[in-house]
């Protein structure tokens, strides 16, 4: 998401609302957005329940915007304490704007709190959500707990360095006993904070670096690391057909009768442990009593619905 590319508009229909779309001010020049957003009047408490009644009942969108365009500095301020993690100031903006109306949407009035403290949750879900999502360590963290430690151990961090400097101690890496605080206070394993503090501290490895200041092309990490096995297209092909073969065969065998079934495993899915395969044509007739030509013609039937349910499948 480019925050500089075109202004930050959200069509309601994607999120919730039927009409026309809430525009909120252009996000071109962040300073002049910022700016603006901190020139929109703040609603009272009797003006933001009277927006929010309407809404509420009876969809209106006009006043929505009132909403959202009131409380638009508090997602310019939850985003800012998001800085830290290396992704624009502009994408937190529009991730925060996006939390923002989906608290609107689902505020109720009726329950004495401001809008200002629901949509705080709201702000801070979509933005940690995309932090998690774009930051530098893919899939850094992916249970409550680590998501907790995650956004936690930064802020920390910080206040073990303050006492650090306090007593006149340099240290960059926690200490056994602020591991064991850390651990403790998040509810996580000593563990998962030691994984969690290697994470943060370490530095982006540029895998391509292009060409040097002689004009040759750098050697990186892409010119030892490329391997076909894990090019992404092929990876999902054989995922699919892992789930083809697996899943998908399974599934469409269930939409077979019994015999019908039994005569597909027995022809296409059984192995015997000296390598042959199930049995012959011949020989499921004679169990059933009919002719190679029916089991044959009961096979193809089969197949034939088999097919159309792994191609629903796929």
């Amino acid at each position: 998401m480019n925050a500089t590319a075109h202004p930050y508009t959200l069509a309601p229909a994607a999120r919730g609302w039927s009409h026309s779309a809430v525009v909120l001010p252009p996000l071109g020049n962040l300073d002049a957005y910022i700016s603006a957003v901190n020139r929109l009047p703040l609603l009272t408490a009797d003006e933001e329940r009277d927006f929010a009644q309407r809404l509420q009942q009876h969809n209106d969108l006009e006043a929505a915007g009132k909403l959202v365009m009131s409380h638009l500095r508090l997602v310019v301020s939850v985003s800012r304490q998001y800085l830290g993690y290396g992704l624009p100031h502009g994408d937190l903006i529009q991730e925060g704007n996006v939390g923002l109306m989906k608290a609107v949407k689902r505020f109720d009035p009726g329950q004495g709190v401001r809008l200002v403290s629901y949509a705080m949750h709201w702000i801070k879900a979509e933005i940690h959500e995309y932090i998690l999502k774009n930051w530098r360590m893919v899939k850094v963290a992916t249970t409550k707990a680590q998501r907790k430690l995650f956004f936690n151990l930064r802020s920390m961090k910080q206040g073990f360095k303050a006492d650090a400097l306090d007593a006149d101690t340099h240290r960059d890496t926690l200490s056994d006993h602020e591991v064991d605080v850390v651990a403790r206070e998040l509810n996580v394993k000593r563990e998962e904070v030691l994984e969690m503090e290697t994470r943060l501290s370490g530095g982006d490895v540029v895998l391509d670096p292009g060409p040097g200041d002689d004009g040759e092309d750098a050697y990186g990490p892409i010119a030892y690391l490329a391997d076909a096995r894990h090019e992404p297209t092929a990876v999902i092909e054989s995922s699919q057909r892992d789930r083809l073969a697996s899943d998908g065969i399974a599934q469409a065998l269930e939409q077979l009768d019994d015999r019908s079934r039994r005569i597909v495993a027995e022809r296409w899915l059984k192995v015997n442990d000296d390598g042959s395969g199930g049995m012959t044509l011949h020989e499921l007739a004679a169990e059933y009593g009919v002719s190679a030509e029916r089991i044959r013609q009961i096979e193809v039937a089969a197949m034939k619905k088999m097919r159309k349910s792994l191609e629903a499948y796929a």
